[in-house]
């Protein structure tokens, strides 16, 4: 079984500043961390995978400086990571980022299942993982890390 995670990389909420003239988030000069709503999406993916067999394949979509993301998921036994970074990406909202990662998700080869935090803490939306399920005309299943319904999963075929 193929798995993908899809993590995303936010400023650390202990540091976060609103800018008052954008009323945006100012990411300048803010510690990054890795959403803390992926982690149990990488531990449900690092779980199956250790129950099935398979690889599990963590992706993110960000600045170069993601690597760190996804080196912190290697190091907790992740099988691969794939940083899509491009200064094309900057500012891109959640239609285009569910459509960038269902691209590379498509590119990865045959997958069994991708599985996405409930949300991000930056932006709160919860859409980049329905819109994901969406581009790769695939269910979605939104729940908990055990596999419940109530979290955030996108998953292929009946999981």
């Amino acid at each position: 079984m193929h798995i993908v995670v899809c993590i995303k990389q936010v400023p650390d909420a202990k540091n976060v500043r609103i800018d008052p003239e954008t009323n945006t988030l100012v990411r300048q000069g803010v510690d990054s961390i890795v959403n803390p709503h992926d982690w149990y999406a990488v531990e449900a993916a690092l779980l199956l995978r250790d129950e099935y067999g398979g690889k599990a394949t963590v992706m993110t979509m960000g600045p170069p400086q993601a690597e760190e993301a996804l080196r912190e998921t290697l190091a907790l036994g992740v099988d691969e990571a794939v940083l899509l970074s491009d200064r094309a990406f900057a500012g891109a909202d959640t239609w285009a980022t569910s459509l960038t990662l269902a691209r590379a998700v498509e590119k990865l080869g045959p997958v069994d299942l991708v599985i996405c935090g409930k949300q991000a803490i930056d932006g709160d939306t919860a859409q980049v993982g329905p819109g994901l399920a969406a581009h790769l005309d695939q269910p979605y299943i939104r729940g908990g890390a055990d596999g419940t319904a109530s979290g955030g999963y996108c998953g292929k075929g009946n999981w």
